[in-house]
């Protein structure tokens, strides 16, 4: 809002013009949900200590857990998205397709996150909504949305799945183009979900992935840049840097109040909300393969979940102590600390991964 309100001033005072600037709005994105975050943090904190929205600990886990983390206040997502979403409405471009896409996942799946963690909160259990009335809400949030989305978007190339490391190796989904960003959108924000169980191991990898694809979306947009580096050309979608960069911010301040040891948690308000806009990053930029690379970790602890499900099922054992798999290291003894330093340390490297398939084509 602010951003249009600047543009049309632009002729009159020319020193606005760094507004029209991608770069710029993605730095003052990114400063502006870090402040906000920062400011209500405590508050919030305080607020939902005192109101007893607690985050129920499951009888299953790690003993440490039961000890450590009870009495913690969870739903720290609502402080990320009121963030994330007044830097966007600030910085960004509110006509563009691309931003309105992201902004509708984030809105939803959080919504939808928030009455999860209500209803843990009210029965004082950590099953929440039923997997399969929580994953029947995710595929119809991504399917309007995907839909709506192709029905405005003004690129004939977005039913396109573009493969890292090829030149020209480009597959045309069709109408399948439609269940399979469906696929992408709540696998992401289930991946995300699966991992958000230890003290900021959800949130630094989170903050990587958003800045691989700030950048990919910047040289997305860029008809310079996307030549050069042979990667598709994606009109307007250079927007989507200030919603990464919003995103960077608000769980950059989170991870202030989520360190170790975590003063709240982000509760699935918040991982399904960021997951699913992670995925929809990917899907509208048409680097989806990229994002599970750069998110690799995410796809690891959801991996280690199916395994664990379909062991038991078959042959009744299990493969892991416990999924998902950062669980799994707890029951061998490790810190939790060790757990989330070691895992940030593979997001990285992951990430250098992903940003390198830019390159090499």
């Amino acid at each position: 809002m602010l951003y249009e309100f600047l543009i049309n001033y632009v002729e009159k005072y020319s020193f606005l013009n760094v507004f029209r600037y991608i770069t710029f709005r993605t730095g003052l994105s990114i400063f502006t949900s870090l402040i906000v975050v920062l400011v209500i943090g405590n508050p919030f904190i305080k607020y939902f200590s005192k109101r007893k929205i607690l985050n129920p600990i499951r009888d299953d886990g790690p003993s440490e857990h039961i000890v450590k983390k009870i009495g913690t206040p969870t739903m720290g997502g609502v402080i990320i998205l009121i963030g994330l979403l007044s830097s966007v409405f600030l910085w960004g471009d509110l006509s563009n397709i691309y931003v309105l896409f992201c902004i509708y996942i984030a809105i939803s799946l959080g919504l939808l996150g928030a009455l999860d963690d209500y209803k843990k909160i009210k029965d004082n259990h950590s099953s929440g909504i039923s997997f399969r009335s929580k994953i029947l809400s995710q595929i119809f949030i991504a399917t309007i949305g995907i839909i709506l989305f192709t029905y405005y978007v003004d690129n004939k190339e977005i039913t396109n799945l573009y493969f890292p490391f090829f030149k020209n190796l480009v597959l045309n989904l069709g109408w399948f183009f439609i269940p399979f960003s469906v696929f992408i959108i709540v696998g992401s924000s289930n991946a995300v979900n699966l991992t958000d169980g230890l003290d900021g191991l959800a949130t630094v990898p989170i903050i990587l992935v958003a800045g691989c694809f700030a950048f990919i979306s910047y040289l997305s947009g860029n008809i310079i840049f996307s030549n050069y580096l042979n990667i598709p050309f994606i009109s307007g979608s250079g927007e989507i840097s200030i919603f990464c960069g919003a995103m960077i911010g608000s769980c950059l301040g989170f991870l202030w109040f989520n360190a170790p040891p975590a003063k709240i948690f982000m509760g699935d308000t918040g991982s399904l909300s960021l997951g699913g806009s992670l995925g929809v990053i990917g899907v509208v930029t048409k680097h989806e393969i990229v994002l599970a690379i750069t998110g690799g970790l995410f796809v690891l602890e959801a991996i280690s979940v199916i395994l664990q499900v379909i062991s038991f099922k078959l042959t009744g054992k299990r493969i892991f102590r416990m999924a998902p798999i950062h669980h799994h290291y707890e029951k061998k003894g490790w810190q939790e600390s060790t757990i989330v330093i070691r895992f940030w340390i593979i997001s990285i490297l992951l990430a250098i991964i992903g940003l390198a398939t830019l390159k090499l084509r």
